[in-house]
């Protein structure tokens, strides 16, 4: 009876508490993700032409893609030119700091980057980049 009861307190001693570092992986999974810095993209990948000044913004909150076939993307959709005003509006809304990042593919028509531009300006965001991809 007397060795039951030390094999038992034995047990009970090599025991290790996994709670206490769970809490602590559970939190620092938490802070990873609440801090994790999230990228984001129009929807679709474009062909930009090169420019020899280009540089990389800081603040592009608000990406917008121009495709070849003068699709216009914004937020991982396709949007037609009489949304992309309103699209904007919603997206500045979660943002007013950040400013717009035109993307136009090297086929695009101007006329749809124009369009993409005076809807940024109507929906009050002054910041307008157009991106181009370095030589």
């Amino acid at each position: 009876m007397r060795d039951a009861v030390a094999e038992q307190l034995q047990e009970e001693e090599a025991e290790i508490n996994l709670t206490p570092m769970l809490d602590v992986v559970f939190i620092m999974l938490i802070f990873f993700i609440v801090t994790a810095v999230f990228v984001k993209e129009p929807g679709i990948e474009v062909t930009r032409p090169e420019a020899a000044t280009a540089f990389t913004p800081d603040s592009g909150s608000i990406f917008i893609a121009v495709s070849g076939n003068n699709e216009i993307w914004i937020d991982g959709r396709a949007t037609a030119p009489e949304g992309v005003r309103a699209a904007i509006e919603r997206l500045a809304a979660e943002n007013p700091e950040g400013g717009v990042v035109i993307q136009a593919d090297r086929e695009a028509y101007n006329e749809y980057v124009i369009q993409v531009m005076d809807a940024a300006k109507a929906a009050g965001v002054n910041e307008i980049t157009l991106a181009a991809a370095a030589p």
